[in-house]
């Protein structure tokens, strides 16, 4: 109650007309008075209904109130969700209605939708930000300063500046986060700028030119072009420097990190390749279904955690990693099983054949599941992303996938070179009528290191599902990049097919950035023709009696 008594005292003016004495008396009375009223009709209405400055006054004294569904009403308002039947307003979110007064369950028939303007939706927000600031839900305080700092940088006025100075106050600034107290001050010096006081015009270009951000910077360069004051001109060309200087930097990590993703995916697509390409021999054309299957997969599995686990959905994407996985090898072991052993040492008809599979794999889904796109949806902690230097975002679903994939290589390294599996492969790889000999059963292990590297192919499925939509051709957009990769990296190299996926998606953005989209690739595969020309056994080449 404390806190909005004092943010409607900094509203009405009360602490500069009666003097601090004054404005805690004003504080006593508020809290009392809204410790004894409680929301009424005609306060709901007069908030829904009338002019907008009799609106936003009612709204004031709602806010001053402390009553819970007056703030359950402002808050309905801001979502739009706010109705009026004759003389009784109704909070309605999709087919449910209460009345905001009661509390008692309604039906919306015969109500009206409230009318609200922009003057109205700016007053509603600028409440809601000054109640969440000061509150104890630090999210909310983020998202309330993040929204106030952007109307200050849209829409700059007067009662925005109260609303911060409330907030960072001495006696409240205890209770705000450091990142939202951050943002409030960031906001306050967007303000300041505007200000004819030169000293706050100079303090705000000092502040600002620590924000590494393009709109601060729209925003100082429209300062300097009107400024008249040599030491304001002076800070605000300074300020401009350091953001720009901060712009390139965040613009260089973001590259970096993008180039790291790509990288990371490329490598996904590319691990099961490798061992189905590099230690086979197997030219698989329908490797890219392999990882449309894992990704439909997942969306199999978020639609059965949605329909029977709806309170365990968070978790339906470490559900969906052994059902891709599975899923993949078994079509690649029957692939191997019903085509490609037979094709064993004829590159030409290997490829043609698993061509024609994939094509078959493709009409299956769209059979199955239409040839439209499905959406597969982020679980909440792969939402969002973390903010770093200011202007830059890395999604939280990117840096989750890096992860995965450094997981990924990790147990494929040691499935290679600690397992009985991996023993087997390797042995059959580089000499399959010795394998023979010392009683492998070579066709068994083929099928397999086939059915491993489709799994795996799975596995990429399931990362590529959460960073766009699943569909039909969702894997022939990788098995060309899958193929350069292994090739460049050095056949039935895995530590060239890391070098070489995270060496591609760096190279790819930044010439992306420079050149574009279309560029970067072309410009990428003449570098991997280039370099295939001068070493074609690619960045690490086989040795010894492996070779």
């Amino acid at each position: 109650m404390r806190w909005r008594c004092e943010w409607v005292v900094e509203r009405s003016g009360w602490a500069r007309w009666g003097g601090m004495w004054g404005a805690w008396w004003l504080c006593l009375v508020l809290a009392w008075t809204g410790a004894a009223h409680a929301l009424s009709p005609e306060d709901a209405l007069a908030f829904a209904e009338g002019d907008t400055a009799d609106r936003i006054a009612a709204m004031e004294r709602l806010a001053a109130s402390g009553d819970p569904r007056a703030e359950a009403l402002i808050r309905a308002m801001a979502r739009e969700a706010v109705k009026v039947r004759g003389e009784q307003v109704l909070i309605v979110e999709g087919d449910a209605a209460i009345d905001a007064v009661t509390g008692a369950a309604e039906t919306a028939d015969g109500a009206a939708s409230v009318m609200i303007n922009n003057r109205l939706r700016g007053a509603v927000q600028r409440t809601l930000a000054g109640m969440d600031l000061l509150g104890d839900d630090v999210r909310r305080q983020r998202e309330a300063a993040l929204r106030l700092r952007a109307s200050v940088f849209n829409q700059p006025d007067e009662s925005q500046l109260a609303v911060i100075e409330n907030a960072l106050a001495p006696e409240n600034a205890h209770r705000l986060d450091d990142r939202a107290r951050r943002t409030l001050e960031q906001a306050r010096a967007a303000l300041w700028l505007g200000s004819g006081d030169a000293a706050l015009r100079l303090a705000a270009a000092q502040a600002l030119g620590e924000v590494g951000q393009t709109i601060v910077r729209s925003k100082l360069a429209r300062q300097l072009e009107v400024e008249t004051e040599p030491t304001v001109r002076v800070a605000l060309s300074q300020a401009l420097s350091r953001v720009d200087a901060a712009l390139v930097r965040s613009q260089v990590a973001g590259q970096l990190f993008t180039g790291l993703s790509l990288g990371s995916i490329l490598l996904l697509a590319a691990l099961g390749l490798a061992i189905t390409y590099g230690l086979m021999g197997v030219i698989n054309m329908a490797h890219g279904e392999l990882i449309m299957i894992g990704a439909y997969a997942t969306y199999v599995v978020q639609g059965l955690f949605r329909q029977y686990l709806p309170g365990a959905f968070d978790w339906y994407v470490l559900a969906a990693l052994p059902v891709a996985f599975l899923m993949s090898a078994l079509v690649g072991a029957v692939m191997e099983r019903g085509v490609i052993r037979w094709l064993y040492g004829r590159p030409l008809e290997t490829l043609l054949a698993t061509w024609g599979l994939s094509l078959i794999l493709m009409q299956g889904v769209r059979s199955l599941f239409g040839a439209q796109n499905v959406a597969v949806e982020n679980p909440s902690w792969m939402s969002g992303g973390v903010v770093v230097m200011g202007n830059l975002t890395l999604p939280w679903n990117r840096i989750v996938i890096i992860g995965f994939a450094v997981a990924v290589l990790v147990a494929v390294a040691l499935i290679i070179s600690r397992t009985r599996l991996g023993l087997f492969v390797r042995g059959v790889t580089q000499n399959r009528p010795i394998a023979a000999c010392m009683g492998v059963n070579t066709a068994r292990v083929d099928t397999y290191a086939f059915a491993l590297g489709s799994g795996i192919a799975g596995l990429a499925g399931v990362a590529l599902s959460q960073i766009g939509n699943v569909g039909p051709d969702l894997g022939q957009g990788y098995i060309i990049d899958s193929f350069m990769v292994v090739v460049l990296g050095g056949v039935g190299q895995l530590a060239g097919t890391v070098y070489a996926a995270l060496g591609l998606g760096l190279l790819n953005k930044f010439i992306e950035g420079w050149a574009g989209a279309v560029l970067a690739k072309i410009a990428v595969l003449v570098f991997i023709i280039v370099f295939i020309q001068k070493r074609p056994q690619g960045i690490f080449a086989l040795k010894g009696r492996q070779a």
